[in-house]
């Protein structure tokens, strides 16, 4: 069984609070990548960042002082065009998602190919939670469906990835 798992394809990460170019570009990569999957009957996931009012109390938020993802704004939203109403989102406080990883183990999947932002951030964090979870599970990433806080970052996380036999695509 295969499972495409989007990470965080949110407003501010693409162009809002912590937007970039390189998020941008990848937009309509990733829908394509989505309209190709459900053709082919993969099982479609998606994650969303999600904070609070009291973000700036938190932990990242002291690390990281730029308000993002605060839940029910437009910046916390997947990118209009990208979710339909009936696909699974899972709200996650942190980088990596212990709801996905338990999700990827409960229905078995053999494939998990990841996709979204930021690469060097939450897609390594996902993707090493599933990986340590199951660990003769496939797992890759597609580097053209990806974007990282800084293109050297993002190609060095793609590196660590492969390192940890995680397939770069």
């Amino acid at each position: 069984m295969k499972l495409l798992a989007v990470i965080d394809m949110q407003n501010d990460f693409i162009d809002g609070a912590l937007g970039t170019k390189e998020a941008v570009a990848i937009v309509e990569n990733v829908k394509a990548r989505i309209a190709k999957a459900k053709a082919e009957g993969e099982a479609v996931i998606f994650t969303r960042d999600t904070h609070f009012a009291n973000y700036m109390d938190t932990q990242e938020g002291k690390k990281l002082p730029v308000p993002h993802c605060i839940e029910n704004t437009f910046g916390w939203e997947v990118r209009e065009g990208l979710a339909e109403a009936d696909d699974v989102i899972i709200d996650k406080p942190t980088f990596g998602s212990t709801e996905l990883q338990q999700h990827v183990v409960e229905m078995g999947y053999t494939d998990v190919e990841l996709i979204g932002l930021c690469t060097d951030i939450c897609v390594i964090s996902n993707a090493m939670l599933i990986k340590a979870s199951l660990p003769e599970c496939n797992v890759s990433v597609r580097a053209d469906c990806c974007a990282g806080v800084t293109p050297e970052s993002h190609q060095n996380a793609l590196a660590a990835m492969a390192m940890c036999q995680i397939e770069i695509i």
